[in-house]
């Protein structure tokens, strides 16, 4: 907060500044202005449009899309891998900022955890909408072989999840027994939520160590977890002999990629929170600035993970390399790949190194492009490989020579992110987004006064 210094505060002082500020954050979720309202009405049409095409391709089979004998992984794995992508900022807010002490991170941590379950639980299943039998989805882990990077990718996938979801509700303990007292006439269902995920908070010494205990231990457990998602679905193209994916450098290729992603991500959900909610003393200036250079940071790192994926096959120009190098560099991919290297990566960067750009109306548009070129830059990893097979395309339907996402599966792909989108949307109306007894101490409140 803005307007805040930390010093000794009388009782009364302390009960007026933690009142403020419980006050601000229990705010937002009372209301339910036109203008969630239209928000609300627009996931739902999404959402039902998703599940009309999703209907179709369970009826009709995988034949509804644009994948066949050569393409057979689509927009749907690209979806998978950038979502995956995103849901790793949980990991680097929390654990890795947070082990370190850093302050500044404590109204963002949340956002950060909430945005990491979302798309985490999305992941998996978008795996699962990728299957032409989703009711065989138990028969990868009944029969599913510890040889396969499958296997490991849902293990992990759905490890993570767990540990992001307990990163999510531990902290929220203390501020659920909070809004408890301050929104007596919320609905039944909410106050029965609350009741349960309360877990008999009092918050006496001993409850608080244990938090924080637990907190850490979940932190340093995340961190081996987080990387081991984004480096086995690296495996699962790395382990294929095929030109684009045989390479040695995917597994962190891949993880500094998902900062990238996973950072410009909760940058949009800052925005969109601080200008909504009226959280401007809460999301200042000041935080819109530290998550820019640490955008820039993770930019720099993925730059250069960019220029080695490509810099040694170009120079090389092996047979099989060359054409896919070619195809993305000056062929029918080039848009593609370009879009997503200075607009996804290369101008974002350079336009956050200049306090100007980093403002939070600048940085929403910013991330807006990174996003978009996250998600273009999973696509041509996923789709021109699979076009490139060690032998001709010959004897099959021209249309196996060209892969182009059908009208079910676009409705699937972007169904997907809207049902990532409505989960956050209800978690921040459910909850408060900025921890209200961690933003208390920090401002000088004792936690007597806190739970009173």
């Amino acid at each position: 907060m803005s307007d805040i210094n930390v010093k000794k505060l009388s009782k009364e002082e302390a009960k007026v500044r933690f009142d403020k500020i419980a006050d601000d954050l229990t705010k937002p979720m009372t209301k339910f202005g036109m203008g969630f309202q239209v928000w609300a009405f627009i996931l739902f049409l999404g959402l039902t449009l998703f599940g009309y095409a999703y209907f179709i391709q369970v009826k009709d089979g995988l034949g509804v899309t644009g994948m066949h004998d050569y393409t057979a992984w689509g927009a749907y794995i690209a979806n998978f891998v950038f979502f995956v992508a995103v849901a790793l900022v949980g990991m680097l807010i929390t654990a890795v900022l947070g082990l370190t002490g850093i302050k500044w991170i404590t109204p963002i941590s949340r956002i950060a955890e909430m945005v990491a379950v979302s798309f985490a639980m999305i992941a998996g299943l978008v795996i699962v909408f990728d299957m032409g039998r989703p009711d065989r989805v138990l028969n990868v882990f009944i029969h599913g072989r510890v040889q396969s990077p499958i296997v490991w990718d849902l293990t992990v996938v759905m490890t993570y999840t767990v540990i992001s979801t307990l990163l999510l509700i531990l902290p929220l303990i203390p501020d659920i027994a909070i809004i408890k007292k301050r929104l007596p006439n919320a609905p039944k269902w909410q106050m029965i939520l609350w009741n349960l995920l309360s877990f008999g908070w009092v918050g006496t010494p001993a409850q608080y160590k244990s938090i924080h205990k637990m907190v850490r231990v979940l932190a340093i457990l995340i961190v081996p977890v987080a990387l081991a998602i984004h480096t086995v679905t690296s495996w699962l193209f790395a382990s294929t002999l095929r030109h684009g994916w045989d390479s040695t450098i995917f597994g962190p290729y891949f993880v500094t990629g998902a900062f990238v992603s996973g950072v410009a991500a909760v940058i949009i959900v800052m925005y969109v929170l601080r200008k909504q909610y009226k959280l401007a003393d809460y999301l200042t200036d000041y935080h819109f600035d530290k998550v820019a250079k640490l955008l820039v940071l993770v930019s720099l790192v993925y730059f250069y993970f960019n220029i080695n994926e490509f810099l040694v096959p170009a120079y090389k120009m092996k047979a099989g390399d060359d054409h896919h190098i070619l195809t993305l560099f000056t062929g029918e991919w080039a848009g593609w790949f370009w879009f997503a290297q200075f607009f996804g990566n290369i101008i974002p960067m350079i336009l956050l190194l200049f306090k100007k750009f980093r403002k939070p109306g600048w940085m929403f548009w910013i991330s807006i492009f990174v996003i978009l070129g996250a998600w273009a830059k999973r696509y041509i990893i996923v789709i021109p490989t699979q076009l490139h097979p060690h032998l001709p395309i010959q004897n099959v339907p021209e249309a196996f020579h060209v892969y182009h996402p059908t009208g079910p599966e676009i409705a699937i792909t972007l169904g997907t992110i809207g049902m990532a989108v409505t989960i956050v949307t209800i978690l921040a109306k459910v909850f408060p987004v900025i921890p209200i007894w961690e933003t208390a101490e920090e401002a000088g409140v004792d936690r007597e006064t806190i739970n009173e």
